[in-house]
């Protein structure tokens, strides 16, 4: 995958949490994704949607809790302080802004599809990703908290 793929995506991060949060994310970087062992005992959600059609991959988000909590807190516009399910809907809904931002920025025709938006929580888990497939990750930090954004896709 061209790193230059990513850029409608990290576009789409950018306008989604500036209008429908406030909040300016800074980008860390952009690199492949590693299996990583240091990030399996970490708590944390990860919302992920597939996209299909002439392009064919998935977004992710990472949230650790407290940014999670935030994050949901300012789209719901009230105080939220544990993990329920309207942390997983706005986190779910998040992902799914992203992916349709960046699915307009890339104009395929036909239109891509996106699939529905899940949510993983916990600890211990990792994502685990076909052998083939490259993931890039952008790092990100805002007021509302860090998060990591995943890529993956391959025309079809």
């Amino acid at each position: 995958m061209d790193a230059n793929c990513i850029n409608p995506f990290i576009e789409a991060v950018d306008t989604v949490f500036t209008t429908m949060l406030h909040v300016q994310p800074k980008r860390n970087g952009v690199r492949v994704s590693q299996d990583d062992e240091n990030t399996q005992d970490r708590p944390g959600l990860t919302s992920i949607v597939g996209i299909s059609g002439q392009i064919s991959g998935v977004v992710a988000l990472r949230f650790p809790p407290a940014t999670a909590l935030c994050v949901a807190s300012r789209m719901l516009g009230s105080e939220i302080s544990h993990v329920n399910e309207e942390v997983v809907d706005a986190i779910s809904e998040l992902v799914n802004m992203v992916a349709g931002s960046a699915k307009a920025k890339l104009a395929c025709h036909p239109p891509l599809e996106l699939g529905l938006p899940t949510v993983v929580e916990g600890t211990g888990y990792k994502l685990k990703y076909p052998s083939k497939s490259v993931w890039l990750e952008v790092g990100f930090t805002s007021d509302a908290g860090t998060f990591n954004m995943e890529v993956t896709y391959n025309p079809n």
